[in-house]
Order: structure tokens, then C-alpha cells, then sequence
């Protein structure tokens, strides 16, 4: 007879009764018992499953496990192989990829080079950096079974590091029938070629998400390297548990009946730093920014006057302290590019760093027009790295003259939610807080909130903002670091006078897992599960 541990006890006591018992239910099949398993509470739970369809972290986490990209990136920020190996023509003008052998999908069919492009040109449809790729590109096409031919109109110096992105949304590599479903609609399946498959018929939204080895995978030689080199699978079976509560969570991982647990609240680390069972570490070296994002499409924020009354109430510091509080793991930063990134300044960014400036909002709000429209703001409740923005930005709001409407959700409605376009009194919203691995924002291009395009083909928010887009036009033409900095400066600049989103500082997260497990890997896009082996399982 199956008896919960400790942990499933006291959550099925809770309002989180009802996955628990699912949850108890599942651990009662013998694959779980059989197999070296890994379970993992991550960040969030997992909802959405087209890494094509959205940025969100957590399905970006589970594209990593299922598919695979041409090319990666090392921990030097160094472009690599992965499926494909490459070569660029003298002129700049034509990037030939050749698929390397043993690749195949999850449904045994071979890999080959017409799913490849598929696979790109839907990517290139959706993501910010990939549209501008296809701006630059004559033809994309596949003479043969293993080889993309990719043709410039004219040179454009981020070819590979768009194919290479590491993080969301990432070119993953999809047959082509699935490919080709449009990116607006999820694909049909989860269909990959990468170390791990889905088991579709175990993935229960709110309990958990289950995958298992791949055992047709080839890896490639090469030591893992962030999201480059060889992906080696040395466990039989990795299960998502979802889990809301933090205590529970860390109750589950000091019992044993969790291994891994990748945002433990930070309040907890204490405790958990005099647990000689248990391993912390930062994966994510280079941090997240976190910002706010309102909506240009509607009133009150479709005036720039009361966006720019907004900014000022911002104030960087009380939000850190209400999100990290340890000040070991935040810093005060106004670049949008990132502290310590080869593009990073703090050009007129004093309205969100000096924290001063609640008058001057008062003023500014007073003098823009508004007409105190309510402000839908959503407040996920269930992600430790997004409970305290919003409460705190309410507040700050509030406090320079604003009426808040803050609408308790959960991450994932979030997440689905902040891409209607309907009004905020239909089901629509006015702003939202997220957060970006730094890589994700570090390059102008690849950071999806300075696309300009408005209601067709920009992120969530709908900016329609032409000077932008021209800035970012001639930074991917600029032949020098100099020449991309005085851009990028520009673009900053343009940033705080349009408030084309809301920049509320810098942070790094700290993830715990018990010592059985070995073979974690750091990396921009954490965490990653082939490397990883689990003792005495």
C-alpha cells in the first residue's frame, strides 16, 4: 500500500489537497518506483507547451528537454555545433548548415533538413530576434536531406548568435508537419529529437510533468558547455512536481522526497544553508533583470504622459528588498541592458534608481491628463521570483495618484492572459512584471521589448514605435563595438522617454538540490537536465 511521505501529508490538508492525492496516485506506477528519477519543483508550473508560443521560462525549460537547436552557445558566449555543423561564404552572404549524423525524432523518423527550415521559419515569425533575421534573408531552403542553405540580402552580423539564442524564444528544431502550424496556434504534439521525450499521458497541468530518456539520442563529444556540447542522459526519468507552497517544497527536498528545488524563497535560504544534505548554488552566474510592462493598446498607459507619471513613481530599492531582501543577491541597476554587459549604461535612468522622484510623479500624473482609469494590474501569487513586484508597484502607484485594480492570478494565467488584446474590462490587462535572464536582454535585438511593430508582430504590450525600430535597424548594421554602443545608448535612451517598459532592477536566484545529485550544470538558461546522475537511486 502506497503511503504519502511527510510532505504530500501536510499539503493534502491544504488547498492543494486535490493535486496532491493525483500526485500520490502517480507515484504508485511502477515506472516511478523502477527507474532513477529525479523530481524537481520548478519555478512555476508548466502549462503551455509550444516553446514556439511563448517566452515564458518554463516552457522554454521544457523545449530544452524535449528538442534540440542547430547551434548553441558556451559559457564563453562562444557560437557552437550542436545538430549541425557550419560555414560561412567569403561575402558574409550565404551560412550553409550540414545536419550531423544519428539524428532522429522522438517518433523514429530521421531528422532532415526540410523540418529544419520549417522549424526556422515559424521560429523567425514569432521571435523578436528571428524576425529581423528573415528581414535580412533572401532564401532559406534545403537542397538535399541534410543541408539548409540560408542567403542574406545583404550582410548582418547576427546570424549565428540568433540561431544560437539560448534563451526564449529559442530556433528549436520540430518535424515539419508540426512546424508548420501556425505560430499564433499550439502545435499538436511534442515531438522533438532532443535527450529527453514527453510523456504525454502523464502530464497533469497543476501536479506535475514527466519526461524519460531518450535512448535513441546521440550525444555529441564535446563536454556540456551551457546549452552547447554533449547533452548525456544519465537518469531514467525526470518528474516536474508542482508544488505552490515554498515550505512545502522545502519540506519535500529535506525529507528526500524532492531532489531539486530551482527558486527556493529567499526568506528560506537560512535554514537551508545549516542542512548538510543539501547543495546551494547560483546556476544563473549572469542573473535576471525583472520590469514591468504596460499596455500601449488602452487607456490609462496608451498616453505617454501618464506611462512616463508611472516611471517616476517607480523606485528600484523597495522592490528588490521586497523580492530578494538580501542585498548579496540584487543590485541597484538602470541599465537595460544589464550591469556589467559589454552595452551597459546608466544613461537617464535616475528616475527608477535614485528613488526620489514621488513628487515629481504626483505632478507629472497630475499634468498628463489621467482620468483615474483603473490600472489591471495582475499579481501571480504561486512564483517566488514574481509574488512582490506587483504588490509593491501597486503601492507605489497608488501612492503618486493612480487607482490600482490589483487581480490576484497564478503565474500561468499570466502568462496567457497578457497575450489577448482585448480590453482590460474584457479580460484584457494594463501591466504586468516579468523577469529576463540577462542574456536575453543584453543585445538589442534579442531583447523581444524593443520591438516596435506594435499590434502585428510585437511582444506583449504592442508598442508601435518606428524610431525604434530604425535604431535597431542600424545597430545590426553598425561594423564596431564603439559604433554598437552609441547605439545602444540610444536605444536606452529612447527606452525611459517612451517608457517603453518599466526597468526595476538586477537579481540573482540561488537553486537547491540534495547532495545525491551530481552533475549540475550552470548556465543562461537554467536548469538543464542531462549531465545530471543521482546516487544510490
Amino acid at each position: 500500500m502506497f503511503h504519502p511521505p511527510r510532505w504530500m501529508r501536510s499539503v493534502a490538508a491544504s488547498k492543494f489537497a486535490v493535486p496532491a492525492l493525483a500526485l500520490a496516485a502517480s507515484l504508485t506506477l511502477p515506472a516511478a518506483v523502477d527507474a532513477k528519477t529525479i523530481r524537481a519543483v520548478m519555478h512555476s508550473d508548466l502549462r503551455i507547451i509550444d516553446p514556439g508560443l511563448t517566452t515564458a521560462y518554463i516552457t522554454r525549460d521544457h523545449g530544452y528537454m524535449v528538442y534540440d537547436t542547430l547551434l548553441a552557445m558556451d559559457s564563453s558566449f562562444k557560437v557552437q555545433p550542436q545538430m549541425a555543423e557550419y560555414k560561412v561564404s567569403d561575402d558574409k552572404l550565404t551560412y550553409t548548415f550540414t545536419l550531423r549524423d544519428g539524428l532522429k525524432w522522438h517518433d523514429g523518423a530521421p531528422v532532415t533538413a526540410e523540418d529544419c527550415v520549417a522549424s526556422l521559419q515559424r521560429w523567425g515569425k514569432k521571435d523578436g530576434m528571428g524576425q529581423k533575421l528573415m528581414q535580412f534573408t533572401a532564401s532559406l531552403e534545403a537542397p538535399d536531406a541534410k543541408t539548409i542553405v540560408l542567403k542574406l540580402k545583404e550582410p548582418y552580423a547576427l546570424v549565428l548568435e540568433s540561431i544560437a539564442k539560448p534563451s526564449s524564444i529559442v530556433p528549436f528544431m520540430m518535424p515539419k508537419r508540426i512546424a508548420e502550424t501556425p505560430p499564433d496556434k499550439a502545435i499538436p504534439e511534442q515531438i522533438g529529437s532532443g535527450p529527453f521525450k514527453f510523456v504525454a499521458s502523464e502530464f497533469q497541468p497543476g501536479v506535475k510533468a514527466v519526461y524519460v530518456k531518450n535512448s535513441d539520442y546521440v550525444p555529441r563529444k564535446e563536454p556540456p558547455s551551457w546549452t552547447s556540447g554533449g547533452k548525456v542522459v544519465k537518469v531514467d526519468r525526470v518528474e516536474w512536481i508542482t508544488m505552490p507552497d515554498a515550505q512545502t517544497a522545502v519540506n519535500a527536498l529535506q525529507s528526500g522526497d524532492i531532489d531539486f528545488v530551482e527558486n527556493p524563497s529567499f526568506d528560506i535560504l537560512p535554514v537551508l544553508q545549516q542542512d548538510k544534505e543539501l547543495k546551494i548554488e547560483t546556476l544563473n552566474k549572469l542573473g535576471y533583470v525583472t520590469i514591468g510592462r504596460m499596455n500601449f493598446l488602452y487607456p490609462p498607459f496608451d498616453n505617454p504622459k501618464v506611462r512616463r507619471a508611472a516611471l517616476l513613481a517607480m523606485n528600484q530599492k523597495p522592490i528588490l528588498d521586497a523580492l530578494v531582501g538580501n542585498p548579496d543577491y540584487y543590485q541597484i541597476c538602470g541599465a537595460i541592458f544589464g550591469c556589467g554587459t559589454p552595452l551597459a549604461t546608466d544613461v537617464d535612468s535616475a528616475p527608477v534608481t535614485k528613488g526620489d522622484d514621488m513628487a515629481e510623479a504626483k505632478k507629472a500624473l497630475a499634468e498628463s491628463g489621467y482620468d483615474g482609469t483603473p490600472v489591471v494590474l495582475m499579481a501571480p501569487g504561486d512564483v517566488v521570483t514574481l509574488k512582490a513586484q506587483p504588490i509593491v508597484a501597486a503601492q507605489l502607484l497608488r501612492e503618486a495618484g493612480f487607482k490600482v485594480d490589483l487581480q490576484a492570478t497564478d503565474w500561468q494565467t499570466v502568462v496567457s492572459r497578457r497575450a489577448s488584446q482585448k480590453p482590460p474590462a474584457e479580460g484584457g490587462w494594463n501591466i504586468f512584471f516579468t523577469n529576463w535572464v540577462v542574456p536575453d536582454v543584453m543585445n538589442p535585438v534579442a531583447n523581444v521589448m524593443l520591438n516596435g511593430k506594435g499590434k502585428n508582430g510585437g511582444w506583449f504590450g504592442w508598442p508601435q514605435d518606428d524610431k525604434m525600430e530604425e535604431l535597431l535597424d542600424k545597430f545590426v548594421r553598425a561594423t564596431s563595438l564603439d559604433d554598437q554602443k552609441k547605439i545602444a545608448t540610444d536605444i536606452q535612451k529612447r527606452v525611459y522617454e517612451e517608457v517603453t517598459y518599466l526597468h526595476v532592477g538586477q537579481y540573482k536566484t540561488p537553486t537547491v538540490w540534495r547532495t545525491e545529485l551530481t552533475g549540475v550544470l550552470d548556465g543562461p538558461a537554467t536548469p538543464v537536465f542531462w549531465n545530471m546522475d543521482k546516487k544510490g537511486d
